[in-house]
């Protein structure tokens, strides 16, 4: 039984590969510019080498400087191995963006604007996953503030370039854990309490209404926005939730069997921001490379402007 067990999982994780093979083969992106937030790991550095693959100009936004020159040299490296020594024609770019600082997203964002003629998809990747307590460099409940509000003023203070680019895609990468969040405009900021579990899933909730009113703000531009959810991934990003160390060895085997890799987490990302299937697609929401429904709280335009607006205000964009 364990052995026939073992060659059904083996069986079955080389299916969902080959399934991913197919569905990046023969796109190209040669030309095209790529910004992806959070790109030295996880989702974000699966979505960079498919992306450099395509022969796409990528530009990582990351907080850590060395860990993004250390992953870029690997994705570059990994990328020539691969196609059996070619160049293939793509770029890889690092660029320090640390979402958690409004000042650092407004440099990032300067410097993009000084140095980049065009810029096709805006990949807004990067996260963090329930933390202890903590604040921004700006006052902001961290994950709100990172996972929303850094990528808010990132993604305004590039649309006009995405709109002279156009047509162009912002992609959004949100969680089914959504469906545990909720909008609270009197405590946005968590001051009156705080559980780690309910933020994360209003900053993910808030991505979606975000994408939303974004996508409605920008018709007829020829940018699109549409927003994600990667499924359940093995990357770093749980690296604040405690296992308690007898029961890693079991979790470790489980993730490994049903988990996605971060290369499979990545194929929506990457669908989105490559494929000709979803271009004029806008204001939706995806996950396995198909458009899902989502549950009313996400599709509240009301919240989403009174979000908008309120956003505006937290960034600096409207005083």
């Amino acid at each position: 039984l364990a052995l026939g067990g073992g060659i059904l999982l083996l069986a079955w994780r080389w299916l969902r590969g080959a399934a991913r093979a197919a569905s990046v083969c023969g796109a190209s992106m040669r030309g095209k510019t790529v910004i992806i937030t959070g790109a030295n790991s996880g989702l974000g550095r699966a979505a960079a080498a498919e992306l450099l693959r395509m022969r796409a100009r990528v530009i990582m936004g990351c907080r850590d400087r060395a860990r993004a020159e250390r992953a870029a040299r690997e994705i570059r490296a990994e990328v020539v191995e691969d196609e059996g020594g070619g160049g293939g024609g793509g770029e890889l770019v690092v660029r320090e963006l640390d979402l958690a600082s409004l000042r650092s997203v407004r440099a990032f964002c300067h410097r993009v604007l000084q140095e980049e003629p065009r810029l096709d998809v805006l990949i807004n990747n990067a996260g963090i996953f329930q933390c202890p307590y903590m604040k921004t460099e700006d006052g902001f409940e961290m994950q709100f503030g990172v996972n929303h509000l850094g990528h808010f003023l990132l993604t305004n203070l590039l649309l006009g370039l995405l709109k002279n680019s156009a047509p162009s895609r912002v992609v959004v990468v949100s969680s089914k854990l959504y469906k545990y969040g909720e909008i609270n405009f009197e405590d946005l900021n968590s001051e009156r309490s705080y559980n780690k579990s309910f933020c994360y899933s209003r900053s993910k909730l808030a991505n979606i209404l975000f994408a939303r009113e974004l996508a409605r703000r920008l018709e007829g531009t020829g940018v699109t926005v549409n927003s994600l959810h990667p499924g359940i991934v093995r990357t770093n990003l749980g690296r604040y939730v405690n296992i308690p160390l007898l029961a890693k060895p079991l979790f470790n085997l489980v993730s490994w069997a049903f988990f996605k890799t971060p290369l499979e987490g990545a194929q929506t990302t990457i669908y989105l921001a490559s494929s000709p299937d979803v271009e004029g697609v806008s204001g939706k929401y995806f996950g396995d490379c198909k458009e899902e429904e989502l549950l009313p709280k996400a599709m509240d335009d009301l919240i989403a402007r009174k979000l908008w607006d309120i956003s505006e205000v937290m960034v600096g964009l409207l005083k």
